[in-house]
């Protein structure tokens, strides 16, 4: 008895069955990931900013204060190679301002704007919207299953 294509298998059209388990979820992981990202980046995009630079200003926001670079960089959901160039175009926007440490001039710090907190303020809602439709093949327990999942994975990488 042959073992029947996965759904994965028959949406890439790959001929040959994955060559472990791992793999295969591996795959479905980033496939799923990638498919659902479609949608959040669409939305961002009607706001003129992509995922990334939202998750800039949300982490701005949700600390209320100014934070350096690097640990805004440190709290990305994604991360990104290039956070420089990230606020460089958030500032030319006028959703962020930066100023350099007194102490240290190294140090960046990076602080949110008042028109950056209205924009964020207009994307809250659609976004709650999108995460309940996007979760809602899930019931609340398999979405509770699926946190401790992933939460599992990224304890167990090694590094």
């Amino acid at each position: 008895m042959t073992k029947s294509a996965s759904p994965l298998q028959g949406e890439l059209k790959k001929r040959k069955p994955f060559e472990s388990g791992p793999q295969e979820a591996w795959l479905n992981l980033v496939r799923t990931s990638s498919q659902l990202m479609i949608h959040f980046d669409r939305l961002f995009a009607t706001f003129g900013l992509t995922s990334s630079q939202y998750n800039i200003l949300r982490i701005l926001r949700g600390e209320g204060k100014a934070l350096p670079i690097l640990e805004v960089a440190s709290r990305m959901v994604v991360v990104v190679p290039g956070i420089t160039g990230l606020i460089d175009r958030l500032e030319k926007a006028g959703l962020v301002c930066r100023e350099r440490s007194v102490d240290d001039r190294r140090v960046v710090f990076v602080t949110i704007t008042k028109p950056a907190l209205q924009t964020l303020s207009e994307i809250d809602l659609p976004l709650r919207e999108l995460h309940k439709l996007v979760m809602s093949p899930l019931n609340s327990g398999e979405q509770r299953q699926l946190i401790q999942l992933m939460e599992k994975l990224r304890v167990t990488v090694v590094e």
